[in-house]
């Protein structure tokens, strides 16, 4: 189930006599007033600059390699995806300050493509506070490139939808103007996951970089883009249980070619294809 709403978005600024700041800001809707709490977090608590060349800092980062079934999916990671995940540095890098992340066309493993899936799990999980990246989205149709975050299946014990995702950005690359945040838990996925987008005016999200992040606390998530909020979704607003206050998540950077969202690429995709991350960082109060 897809939600669209849109937002005229009015911020108030309050200034204290210390290092927090809360602003509160009133969202008016075309039909009801909504009052939307946002809270600032201000204590960084994990920070990578890509600021080392060479593979991505392991104390972060691990990969999820292959094409899902060593992770018990289907192949295609549970969405008809295209891709072979490598940890090769033909498909992962860091260079002169960023992160690259790089979709190739070429048979590897039994696929006809390969790219990178770069995960925090094991090494930083938090639950609650504010998640941002600063991204250059690469383009071209069946291009899938997402940063998102995943709950802690306890071990193996608990599986998706139950653990909760929380996408922070989503992005279909023959839609350059547009991204856009989803959650997904029990009675709300797949198809039924709650959405909403964000319409760049002017501009494309692959012609520079852009800060996307979200500001979570125990009975809300925020998104934003550059700053500006576009969607907030609480416990009232999903068809289920809300997971979203169960444990810590885990940090998910990947680029998929191919599958249910986007679609495969066609005679027009040109690759290889980039998703170059400047920073990711995480804040909490």
């Amino acid at each position: 189930m897809n939600k669209t709403i849109k937002y005229k978005i009015k911020e108030k600024t309050l200034l204290f006599m210390s290092f927090l700041l809360v602003a509160v800001l009133v969202i008016y809707s075309c039909e009801t007033d909504e009052t939307q709490t946002v809270a600032t977090f201000s204590n960084l608590v994990m920070q990578d600059e890509f600021d080392v060349d060479g593979a991505p800092n392991s104390a972060i980062w691990n990969y999820d390699i292959g094409d899902g079934t060593a992770n018990g999916l289907p192949a295609g990671w549970g969405n008809n995806e295209l891709q072979y995940y490598t940890d090769r540095p033909e498909n992962v890098t860091v260079q002169n300050g960023v992160l690259i992340i790089t979709a190739k066309e070429e048979q590897f493993q039994g696929s006809s493509y390969t790219s990178a899936r770069l995960l925090t799990k094991g090494n930083f999980e938090q639950t609650y506070g504010r998640f941002e990246a600063r991204i250059k989205l690469p383009n071209g149709k069946g291009i899938w490139p997402a940063f998102w975050i995943l709950g802690d299946d306890s071990n193996g014990t608990e599986i998706w939808p139950q653990i909760g995702e929380i996408d922070i950005m989503e992005y279909v690359g023959d839609e350059p103007t547009t991204v856009f945040g989803t959650v997904h838990g029990p009675g709300y996925s797949g198809g039924e996951s709650i959405s909403k987008s964000y319409e760049l005016e002017g501009d494309r999200f692959d012609a520079g970089f852009h800060i996307f992040g979200i500001e979570w606390g125990p009975d809300y998530i925020n998104w934003y883009v550059d700053g500006d909020l576009y969607s907030q979704i609480t416990p009232e607003d999903v068809p289920g249980e809300w997971v979203f206050n169960r444990g810590p998540f885990h940090i998910i950077l990947n680029m998929a070619v191919g599958g249910a969202l986007p679609g495969a690429p066609n005679d027009e995709t040109v690759f290889p294809q980039t998703m170059l991350v400047d920073y990711v960082r995480v804040y909490k109060q």
